[in-house]
């Protein structure tokens, strides 16, 4: 059942340095991306790098900027239905934009040579193919949601600014790890084809439609907060997941290139290298 949520004696967002650290590292990071998208340029003027990419990448860190600073900020720490819109920017919009942004791609264009084998070597490597698995993927994103919700978890981090902030970067981090695995130019080699993404994506719709509906009607949920406050955040859940989901399929298929093959003289089918795309 939901509960009043109590007074607590520091508003997270609301501190000084809560506004001025995340507006300086929101800064800082769209200065050292178009830095590197100059370099690009540079170094191959024919492929340049496309100013789509340096838009989806702008747009990321405003939509993390709106999440983070007042007034979102002060109303996601007042107000369920702040924390629900936060976290719908945080975990879903703002991953979304930053994948489509290519980073992997932008840094492979501007390392040198040998940092650049040691990266793709890193993507390549075991444990980075685990955690590139859309089921762990899934299960960090939509399964963490079981945990938050139905658990003491949620009323805790609302009191402790340290897991507020931590609440935050697992948002991020998970967000952009499953939309970096559905969708995105960036080299993934566990993602897997388009229908058995797509069936992954029907997963966490149908995870996220579930998981609103029980946070809807009350069910097992452990939140402190108002009965209007709970349902508002469960109705933001259900139509803003359905809409970042819809967003992040049409994403993975604007973003998909075809597997051109061509028959070898033994018969045998091998890929035909495509150009990347700026």
């Amino acid at each position: 059942m939901a509960h009043h949520m109590p007074e607590y004696g520091h508003v997270v967002g609301s501190g000084f340095l809560e506004v001025l650290l995340p507006a300086l590292a929101l800064t800082a990071a769209v200065g050292v991306y178009l830095l590197l998208a100059h370099r690009a340029r540079r170094r191959n003027p024919a492929l340049g790098w496309s100013r789509w990419r340096t838009a989806g990448f702008a747009t990321a860190m405003a939509l993390l900027g709106v999440a983070l600073l007042p007034p979102v900020a002060l109303f996601a720490h007042g107000d369920f239905r702040g924390h629900m819109a936060q976290h719908m920017l945080i975990g879903m919009y703002a991953p979304l934009a930053l994948v489509l942004a290519a980073p992997v791609t932008l840094l492979l264009r501007v390392l040198p040579a040998a940092r650049g084998r040691r990266l793709t070597a890193v993507l390549h490597s075991p444990p980075a193919r685990f955690i590139a698995h859309p089921v762990v993927a899934l299960a960090l994103s939509a399964g963490s949601l079981v945990v938050l919700y139905f658990t003491p978890l949620y009323n805790t981090t609302m009191d402790n600014p340290a897991g507020h902030w931590l609440l935050h970067a697992h948002f991020l981090l998970s967000g952009s790890l499953f939309a970096y695995v559905m969708a995105g130019p960036d080299p993934a080699p566990s993602r897997p084809g388009v229908r058995a993404r797509l069936i992954y994506l029907g997963v966490a719709v149908a995870a996220h439609a579930v998981i609103s509906q029980l946070i809807y009607g009350g069910f097992w949920v452990d939140i402190y907060a108002p009965i209007e406050q709970v349902r508002g955040g469960a109705q933001i859940m259900y139509y803003g997941g359905d809409i970042a989901e819809l967003l992040l399929a049409a994403a993975l298929v604007a973003t998909w290139r075809p597997d051109h093959r061509r028959p070898t003289a033994r018969g045998l089918i091998t890929p035909r290298e495509s150009s990347a795309s700026a």
